[in-house]
C-alpha cells in the first residue's frame, strides 16, 4: 500500500455526487501560490467521497475556502478527470484556516470555453459533450467569474409523472451561454425549498466540473456557487 502524502488545497467544491460528495480544490505550494487542481477521490467504483472520510476530527467537514490537508496515497487520473488522487480513509482531514473571498481572483481559471461546445440536452445549453470527444481532454475542472447567475427551479420529467424538482443554472461565460445542472447542495437545499421559479444571483465565482460518464456523454455541472 501506498505511503500516504498531503495535498494541502483551497476547497472550491464539495458537491453532490451519488449520494455522497465530490471534493475538490487548488493545492497550495509552499509559498502559498495556487497551483493545479486536486480531486480526492475515493476507492470504490463510484469513487464519491462519503462522510467519514472527507470529516474534520471535530465531525465537521470542508466548507468553500477551507484550507484543507488532505491525507492522499496517489495519484488516480482517469481519462479526462486527470486531478484525481485517491485519498487515504485511515487519516482525517485537516483545517488549517479559510481564505478571504479576496482570494478567488487568484484562483480564477484563465478565460475561455468550458472545454467543448455544441453539444446540448433538452433542457441544457452547451452542458454535455460525447465521450469520444471528452477523449481529447486533460481537464475536468474550471473556477470561473461570470457578471450574473440564474437559477431555475423545475420539475424536469413532470410530463412524465417524476415530480422531482431539480436545478438549472443559466450563464454567459466567454461570449457562450451555458446551461448546466447545479449539484451545489448548499444551493440546492436553499432554492429547492423555494416555488419553482427563475431566480436572479449578481457577480458570482462557479466552480464547473465535468463529471462521470453517463449514456455515451459526459455532463457539465455547476459544483458550487461562491456569491461575491
Amino acid at each position: 500500500m501506498a505511503v500516504s502524502s498531503v495535498k494541502r488545497i483551497v476547497c472550491l467544491a464539495n458537491s453532490r455526487k451519488e449520494g455522497d460528495r465530490c471534493i475538490a480544490g487548488k493545492e497550495l505550494m509552499d509559498d502559498g501560490r495556487p497551483s493545479a487542481w486536486v480531486r480526492p477521490v475515493s476507492d470504490r467504483e463510484d469513487e464519491a467521497v462519503n462522510e467519514r472520510e472527507r470529516q474534520y476530527a471535530d465531525g465537521s467537514e470542508p466548507g468553500i475556502l477551507d484550507v484543507v490537508d488532505v491525507p492522499v496515497r496517489e495519484a488516480r487520473p482517469k481519462g479526462y478527470q486527470q486531478e484525481n488522487w485517491l485519498l487515504d480513509p485511515d487519516h482525517r482531514w485537516k483545517r488549517i484556516r479559510r481564505v478571504a473571498p479576496q482570494s478567488l481572483d487568484e484562483l480564477e481559471d484563465s478565460a475561455g470555453l468550458l472545454w467543448i461546445n455544441g453539444f446540448h440536452t433538452h433542457h441544457g445549453r452547451n452542458d454535455r459533450l460525447p465521450l469520444e470527444r471528452a477523449g481529447s481532454l486533460d481537464s475536468s475542472l474550471r473556477l470561473i467569474k461570470i457578471g450574473k447567475l440564474e437559477l431555475d427551479v423545475f420539475a424536469p420529467r413532470i410530463e412524465q409523472g417524476d415530480f422531482k424538482r431539480r436545478i438549472k443554472g443559466r450563464f454567459r461565460y466567454a461570449g457562450e451561454v451555458y446551461r448546466l445542472w447545479v449539484t451545489d447542495p448548499v444551493y440546492e437545499h436553499t432554492y429547492l425549498n423555494r416555488p419553482n421559479d427563475s431566480y436572479q444571483l449578481g457577480e458570482c465565482f462557479l466552480t464547473v466540473s465535468l463529471g462521470e460518464p453517463y449514456q455515451g456523454h459526459a455532463y457539465k455541472l455547476i459544483a458550487a456557487i461562491i456569491e461575491i
